[in-house]
């Protein structure tokens, strides 16, 4: 399986979502669930495994 480079915008997004992500899950916007924070943090690394897997992503 060769892997290719995410584009930019798709390395920068899925770096902002796991960075939201995180800070949800931990607690430190109070007014979200915890288990949001984790299903974005997930989202975010899925976004980023099919920017590497998917050509132009």
């Amino acid at each position: 399986m060769k892997l290719n480079p995410p584009k930019k915008v798709t390395f920068w997004v899925s770096i902002f979502a796991f960075v939201i992500g995180i800070a949800l899950s931990m607690g430190v916007i109070p007014a979200v669930p915890v288990v949001f924070g984790f299903i974005l943090a997930m989202l975010a690394y899925l976004l980023l495994v099919l920017g590497l897997i998917i050509k132009g992503l």
